[in-house]
């Protein structure tokens, strides 16, 4: 793994902010603007040959200036060995499209897209792939309310799907704050149904 450490960073020299291993796998951070690069040494590389995209998703810290990591992880199935490239952006940098080296990037891109907001430059067609037409927001944001902007159900007097502000009056809430086993009306008591035993 330190072999490959090594002959990844000096191919790569300014490409990369850093290299770790971590969990015995190597962890690259990437410039913004050379990922196309690096994903494409990394496959055509005879020392790597990551040839298989197994996976790329979106992270969200909001605390940060660019509060998201973009996160590719890569398989040699030659050398049986991984790799985890992460890239920084925000909600208007893109980040360059990797679907013209990996086809299966399309969809990976479109649902980061579609969860997070992550803009992917040069993507062939970058719209929203989970979410319905015309959605508000990014529902894997970690400032995104838990109950949605919208209710979506179907309406059986109008026959058609309606979409409603979400409304969660408080006095439908029941908040007890016991434990679930304890004090609770909806559970049987244990104890009176052990003594008529």
């Amino acid at each position: 793994m330190e072999d490959l450490k090594e002959h990844i960073a000096t191919q790569l020299k300014d490409s990369v902010n850093s290299l770790d291993i971590k969990n015995e796998e190597l962890v690259i951070f990437a410039r913004r603007a050379e990922i196309h690069n690096i994903i494409s040494f990394l496959k055509d590389d005879p020392l790597c040959k990551f040839s298989t995209l197994i996976d790329l998703c979106g992270v969200d810290y909001p605390g940060r200036e660019r509060r998201f990591e973009v996160v590719y992880h890569l398989l040699s199935m030659s050398h049986n060995t991984r790799v985890r490239i992460k890239v920084r952006t925000n909600e208007t940098e893109p980040v360059h499209s990797i679907s013209y080296i990996f086809p299966n990037a399309n969809w990976y891109e479109r649902e980061a897209f579609d969860m997070f907001g992550i803009l992917f430059d040069e993507h062939p067609d970058l719209r929203r792939l989970l979410t319905d037409y015309g959605f508000e927001g990014y529902p894997l944001r970690k400032d995104f309310p838990l109950s949605g902007f919208v209710e979506v159900r179907y309406d059986e007097e109008r026959k058609s799907v309606v979409y409603e502000d979400v409304d969660l009056p408080q006095e439908y809430r029941s908040f007890d704050f016991t434990s679930p086993w304890e004090g609770t009306e909806y559970v049987p008591d244990q104890s009176s149904t052990e003594k008529k035993a």
